[in-house]
């Protein structure tokens, strides 16, 4: 989500049409992993988060960006079996590689997992998967009322809980953003995945869409409505549907704190998930 406002959108805007003090003012291509953006051409805070949705923006060239929940919690009962599922400082660190490209690592650090139903009584804990992804923006990094971005992704098998696989699995993400004026912005992404059948036999495709409108409230607080929608080309597979909402708050020009709720709008989506946390670039 970009939390950006009417104000810095404006200053950014003039601060590139307007005649530069020097080559670089107006051009940051030159900056890289090794040479930072200065302070001063950085462009507003961008996270993909709290909404499922990613956003099509980069962090800025040499420069690091931590994302992660504090905490979050999801709940499911499906066939009278109810998991309860607590997951602890889940993070995603990205670095600036270049002005439209950069590279993202994220990790499961711990989560909790209990399972209960008549008669049964599970618990698990542990960390979960490591994922690489390499975001890169086709245009509107830097300006413009759109921006679009390809992000390729694989997931590595470093888990320790029970229910997670051991299987590299991965796919690409196309996230779309469009400022509709008046404070109002909307996100939509499309993503093909490459998944384990849930029989363990061979691979399938997975298709993700979701869209996601934004609302700068006041200069430092955005509300967001989302709707999220996965299937699986696996027969047999149901329609996952959630419906979500947040409140993002941009305590300074680096440190976004957030939270987020998604319902469950179909049998086969977790009944509610509840997360709380912040992003902080560096």
């Amino acid at each position: 989500m970009r939390c950006a406002t009417n104000a810095r959108r404006a200053a950014c805007a003039a601060l590139l049409i307007a005649p530069p003090a020097t080559a670089t003012a107006a051009d940051k291509s030159a900056y890289s992993l090794l040479r930072p953006t200065p302070d001063a051409h950085l462009r507003d805070l961008a996270t993909d988060r709290p909404d499922k949705t990613e956003s099509p923006y980069t962090v800025d060239a040499g420069h690091f960006q931590i994302e992660m929940d504090l905490v979050a919690y999801t709940r499911d009962t499906a066939d009278g079996i109810t998991t309860r599922t607590l997951d602890v400082v889940p993070f995603n660190l990205k670095v600036g590689l270049t002005n439209r490209t950069d590279l993202q690592i994220g990790y499961d650090t711990f989560g909790r997992v209990r399972t209960r139903a008549a008669g049964l009584d599970e618990r698990d804990r542990g960390s979960g998967d490591v994922a690489v992804r390499l975001k890169h923006n086709v245009w509107g990094n830097d300006g413009g009322a759109t921006a679009l971005a390809v992000m390729p992704f694989v997931k590595l098998p470093a888990g320790t809980r029970s229910d997670l696989n051991d299987d590299v699995e991965g796919g690409v993400v196309v996230p779309f953003a469009i400022d509709l004026g008046g404070g109002f912005d909307l996100a939509l992404m499309t993503e093909a995945d490459i998944l384990r059948r849930e029989n363990g036999s061979g691979y399938a495709p997975v298709f993700v869409n979701s869209a996601a409108l934004g609302f700068e409230l006041t200069e430092h607080i955005g509300l967001f409505a989302e709707v999220f929608v996965e299937r699986s080309a696996e027969r047999g597979s149901q329609t996952v549907v959630t419906l979500g909402g947040g409140v993002t708050y941009a305590a300074t020009e680096n440190l976004q704190l957030d939270t987020a709720v998604n319902f469950g709008a179909t049998e086969a989506a977790d009944d509610l998930n509840i997360q709380v946390g912040l992003s902080q670039r560096f």
